[in-house]
């Protein structure tokens, strides 16, 4: 990823929206301008270096990088989201080089090439952009969900960027940037400025110093501050418009930033180039497929495949048709239409046209956001050929009644259908009086003959179809019994019933119109609220209060409205029953408190502790009973009773004994249990804590040995130096070390197990260390930086050197890049005057060229001087160089 981030890649402007073109469907024989809703496969991982996958969301813009083990071979890359599914597709071919290929911009691909899914993608944090080749999974990048809220704020030299991170996003992987290339020739010398985590850190070019700090501004915030060391160049900063948010998902060795998000304030999404498709909330749906348009009489009868909505689109609502005459009188055609409501619906019959006149006909799906466009076109046709039309089951014998279903194989086809044998279809073609439409299911209860014809849009009718049917079964005498309840929870007239319990009631049959509006319970006129629920099985009514009933308190459950299977409907059923009165409270005793941190005094013990957690039932708490033991004894060898109060001072104890100490809770009930011990603890006489009075290497110490040692000279002896009170780190990260302690010297000793890494910044801890009497040591911590120091390695010219040219530039190589070369920390000097010189340094070589800015004078002796310091040449992590001095004489000549 280090090309991607300090290139000037991805800064391509934006087109203008275009129109999303639907395909088109002609007569039966339709063009499909359909998406593919693909199933997300499974998670591949975030890519490992060279491969990776960068999302730009504001922007709608993907690079796919590397993965030149793929070269030649066409990749899909599909942005998902949780809930919705696949919401953008494209596919493109794996280029040579670092960036195999780009989605949404300038010299890429559009989203939607080769997989159909015409749709730019509004990407927004949580969605998942991944790839694949052919069914197997390649990687994919989880956008991250943090981003620049605002523009850049400048005070003084002082910007300031703010942003929001979310929950989910490791802090330790973000990194905020102003992108502005006219900071190059400023102290800046780079085209942007970045913060990343921590404190303020002066920049490795030296022009600025910058922090990125959390939640200063309410949780799930960011707050980058940048503090220039020039106006113009902070001004330059703050009107850049750059300001960008960075955040990856895996960070390897090499410090590459894999599955990387890059967030830029104010940029616009949509279409990235010209040709694009639209966004979801931009353009209207695609159409339907398959549609047929049929002459029908005068009428034109319509059928097509419902359209579906692109993931993360409006819901499609309905359908328009139009018929459009093709004769054109004063450059006007007539059009009659009709408007469909519903996503599912099918088809439709346009009406009252013209005889004699030709028409086109046009179909759009209709959403919140517009209309197909263009809309899809069909040429009605003459239907010539007669539907056919079956029976479900076809007939037969049944001990039992049957239910029947009619189907004809024609899309908008009437049914009518006959019980009694009789013809459907009369002489000249009318249709009987006897003859009913189908409209669903037809019950046979008795021997019937079902006879039956289907008549298509067109007006062609079917063959007659029939069905026989013959029932065996005896009908049994009518039901005219009414049901009843046969058993009810609580009993009517039960007292003491639980407030939390359902009510229950068991019907004499099976039942119908069970609901919380015909099984319902009251208190007097208020209307009790709950869940009521029947099970066929048990013909077992349940109501279950939505909340706890009052204590003593009579209510009344009614049945209504509830009928059986035949309609018998139920006799209206009450009964009541009184809830149990509230039990008295039996108090008890506290719980236990939590014992704090205990301080020793002279020959006293200052014992703290917190209050108890609640107990139910609980009496108020009066005071305290803290018990003093010797160490880890059983028995205590004194107690103490306080107040209400958090904690109480323990005195006549021995110096130099070690106590522990618990502490019950006392209320009107007793006393309850006791906390945990608390540590041991010894009074003493004598309280001056031990400090460490010298350090190696010193706090802010450079150049430091990768291969010494660690020491920590104490004011006093001390105890308990080891391995995790005496510790080194670099970052977070523990450096394994063998630690001594000298008691005669009062001298602790760190040995790194392993040789310190050059030129980076170590941090020692010193904590958990006591004196003799048990001070414990306040936490120590010191940092300093490793060597090696950057050496003058060659001259030119040579000190001493005579003769040189009046033009010649004097340079200086050094062992490794530095920085802080200034008119002040290099100059050149002859008696009496410093010579106005230009440097430049080639990090490359590594040489720092001196450029008097005019001709130097002949035969004379000059001066170069290299200062070295922390405030001028150093290395780029801070160590400074020896300071060098040597003198060279001009000639005559230039």
């Amino acid at each position: 990823m280090k090309k991607l981030l300090n290139g000037p890649k991805w800064t391509g402007s934006r087109f203008p929206d275009r129109r999303q073109t639907a395909l088109v469907g002609i007569a039966v024989t339709a063009l499909c301008s359909s998406f593919v809703l693909a199933i997300p496969a499974a998670n591949a991982a975030v890519p490992t270096f060279p491969d990776n996958i960068v999302v730009f969301p504001n922007r709608d813009f993907v690079v796919l990088e590397g993965y030149q083990n793929h070269l030649g071979e066409t990749a899909t890359v599909e942005v998902s989201r949780a809930g919705v599914g696949v919401i953008g597709s494209a596919q493109a071919v794996v280029q040579a080089g670092d960036v195999a290929f780009e989605i949404n911009h300038p010299g890429g691909v559009c989203w939607g090439a080769g997989t159909g899914l015409q749709v730019t993608p509004d990407i927004l944090p949580a969605d998942t952009v991944s790839v694949k080749f052919g069914a197997t999974a390649a990687g994919d990048t989880l956008v991250q969900d943090v981003f620049v809220t605002g523009r850049a704020v400048r005070s003084g030299t002082t910007v300031t960027v703010t942003g929001h991170i979310g929950a989910t996003v490791n802090r330790a992987q973000v990194e905020q940037r102003i992108i502005e290339p006219a900071l190059v020739p400023t102290t800046v010398q780079r085209r942007d400025v970045r913060a990343v985590p921590g404190p303020m850190t002066p920049a490795p070019k030296g022009g600025y110093r910058s922090s990125l700090e959390f939640d200063l501004n309410g949780p799930n915030t960011f707050t980058a501050t940048y503090i220039f060391d020039q106006l113009d160049a902070a001004q330059l900063a703050a009107d850049a418009g750059g300001e960008r948010a960075m955040g990856w998902q895996a960070e390897d060795i090499n410090a590459n930033r894999q599955g990387l998000t890059i967030a830029e304030f104010g940029e616009p999404g949509g279409p990235g180039m010209g040709g694009c498709p639209n966004g979801p909330l931009a353009s209207g749906p695609p159409g339907p497929t398959n549609v047929a348009a049929t002459k029908a009489g005068t009428g034109i009868a319509l059928t097509w495949t419902p359209a579906q909505a692109i993931p993360g689109t409006p819901a499609i609502t309905g359908y328009r048709a139009a018929a459009v005459g093709q004769t054109v009188t004063n450059n006007e055609q007539v059009e009659i239409g009709k408007r469909i409501t519903g996503q599912g619906a099918t088809g439709t019959t346009i009406t009252g046209l013209a005889a004699g006149e030709t028409y086109d006909v046009y179909v759009v799906a209709v959403s919140s956001v517009g209309e197909t466009f263009p809309a899809v076109h069909a040429i009605p046709a003459t239907d010539s050929t007669a539907p056919t039309v079956t029976a479900t089951p076809a007939g037969g014998t049944f001990a039992t009644a049957q239910s029947v279903t009619l189907s004809a194989n024609e899309t908008g086809s009437d049914i009518y259908y006959t019980v009694d044998g009789t013809d459907v279809v009369l002489a000249g073609g009318v249709i009987s009086d006897s003859a009913t439409l189908y409209t669903g299911a037809i019950p046979v209860t008795t021997s019937a003959t079902l006879t039956f014809n289907a008549f298509d849009p067109a007006g062609n009718v079917s063959a007659t179809g029939q069905a026989v049917f013959t029932i065996s079964a005896v009908n049994p005498e009518p039901d005219v019994v009414a049901p009843t309840v046969t058993a009810r929870t609580p009993l009517a007239g039960a007292t003491s019933v639980s407030a939390t319990g359902d009510l229950t009631a068991t019907f004499s049959e099976s039942v119908t119109g069970v609901s919380d509006t015909t099984f319902v319970l009251a208190n007097g006129a208020t209307a009790v609220p709950g869940a009521v629920s029947y099970d066929a099985t048990t013909r077992v009514a349940t109501l279950n209060p939505s909340a706890t009933l009052l204590a003593d308190t009579s209510y009344t459950a009614t049945l209504s409205g509830i009928a059986d299977v035949a309609g018998n409907l139920m006799t209206t059923d009450s009964w009541s029953f009184t809830t149990a009165p509230v039990a008295p409270v039996v108090q008890v005793v506290a719980g236990a408190p939590v014992i704090g941190t205990s301080v020793a005094g002279d020959a006293s013990v200052s014992v703290n502790w917190t209050a108890p957690a609640p107990v139910v039932d609980a009496a108020a708490i009066t005071g305290y009973l803290v018990r003093t033991f010797i160490g880890a004894d059983a028995t205590a060898t004194g107690t103490t009773t306080v107040g209400d109060v958090t904690s109480a001072v323990i005195g006549s104890l021995t110096n130099g004994t070690g106590y522990t100490f618990d502490v019950a809770a006392i209320n009107s009930v007793g006393t309850g249990a006791a906390s945990a011990r608390s540590v041991v603890v010894t009074p003493r006489t004598e309280f001056v804590l031990p400090t460490v009075t010298t350090r190696t290497p010193a706090a802010g110490d450079r150049s430091i040995s990768q291969t010494g040692n660690l020491t920590a000279t104490f004011s006093e002896p001390v105890t308990g130096v080891s391995g995790t009170t005496f510790v080194l780190r670099r970052g977070t990260t523990v450096i394994a070390a063998v630690v001594g302690y000298n008691a005669t010297t009062r001298v602790a000793t760190l040995n790194p197990s392993v040789t310190l890494l050059a030129d980076r910044t170590y941090t020692a801890t010193l904590s958990g260390i006591r004196d003799a009497a048990g001070n414990e040591l306040a936490t120590s911590t010191w940092s300093f930086t490793t060597g090696p120091a950057p050496t003058i390695t060659a001259l030119t010219p040579a000190s001493g050197a005579t003769g040189v040219g009046r033009l010649v530039s004097p340079t200086a190589t050094f062992s490794e890049a530095i920085t802080g070369f200034t008119a002040t920390s290099v100059t050149v000097t002859r008696p009496g005057a410093t010579i106005a010189s230009t440097l430049s340094f080639n990090a490359t070589t590594r040489v720092l060229t001196i450029n008097p800015n005019a001709t130097l004078l002949a035969n004379t002796t000059y001066t170069v001087n290299i200062t070295g310091g922390t405030g001028a040449v150093r290395d780029l992590v801070g160590n400074p160089v020896v300071t060098r001095t040597w003198s060279y004489t001009t000639g005559a000549v230039n």
